[in-house]
């Protein structure tokens, strides 16, 4: 049985994720806010805000999620979920905006990631992917809150390759630019808290954003291959 869990699944770059491992024979459990708008017979759903660790925490160690994953040969997560904001230099930044992108962007990922590995140790086959970002390797002013949790995501996937657990391959992978909500919050933010905003709105304008479905394709393409996992810092341009 082949089975797949997408956190962030109901739009932008989580919705063509689903409909890839659908695609590609996978029952997948969608994890987010709010649900997909279109159904599927393959597709089973959670509300979850993962910006509540009580919340996340009782669900990975729940039965729903054990449940999900049994009689899995092959199993994959996708921790894709994130946020970007806050979008401020700092000094500038709220906090409490900042408290959610640590748990949405880092925690809600390692509470999940650590529960799948426990619930697929019978599964021949398992793989993590975190969808990181170029922020994650390189500085950007106004983003220090969203490139420290991309970061946080790169080196906890290699670390996890460092424990060599059976049967387990990991990667963290920066998807490009993508027409998403997220570049449509990024293109609202004010360039007194966002200097280099012009360069988002010039993507925007000349069409040199990627669309999401397609990048989720390239994604869930080389998740499902054999290269998956050669290399743990990864970048969907190299696929």
């Amino acid at each position: 049985m082949k089975k797949a869990i997408v956190t962030g699944h109901s739009k932008g770059l989580g919705a063509g994720l689903v409909q890839s491992l659908i695609h590609a024979g996978f029952d997948v459990l969608g994890v987010s806010r709010s649900a997909l708008s279109t159904t599927h017979g393959k597709l089973s759903e959670v509300a979850l805000d993962l910006a509540d660790e009580a919340a996340v925490s009782a669900f990975a160690s729940g039965e729903d999620f054990a449940r999900f994953l049994a009689g899995a040969t092959e199993a994959v997560l996708i921790n894709n979920a994130g946020i970007v904001e806050p979008i401020a230099p700092i000094g500038r930044q709220d906090a409490s905006l900042v408290a959610r992108a640590i748990a949405v962007n880092i925690t809600g990922p390692l509470l999940l990631t650590n529960a799948f590995v426990a619930a697929t140790q019978g599964a021949a086959d398992r793989r993590v992917a975190h969808i990181s970002s170029g922020a994650g390797r390189n500085a950007y002013t106004g983003w220090s809150v969203y490139c420290a949790t991309k970061a946080a995501l790169d080196m906890h996937a290699r670390a996890m390759v460092e424990d060599e657990v059976a049967a387990l391959k990991v990667e963290s992978i920066a998807p490009g630019v993508i027409d998403t909500g997220m570049q449509a919050t990024i293109r609202a933010t004010s360039e007194e808290d966002f200097s280099i905003l012009d360069q988002f709105k010039a993507m925007k304008d000349d069409g040199a954003l990627a669309q999401a479905q397609d990048t989720a394709d390239k994604i869930t393409a080389h998740i499902l291959s054999a290269g998956f996992g050669a290399e743990t810092i990864t970048d969907v341009r190299q696929f």
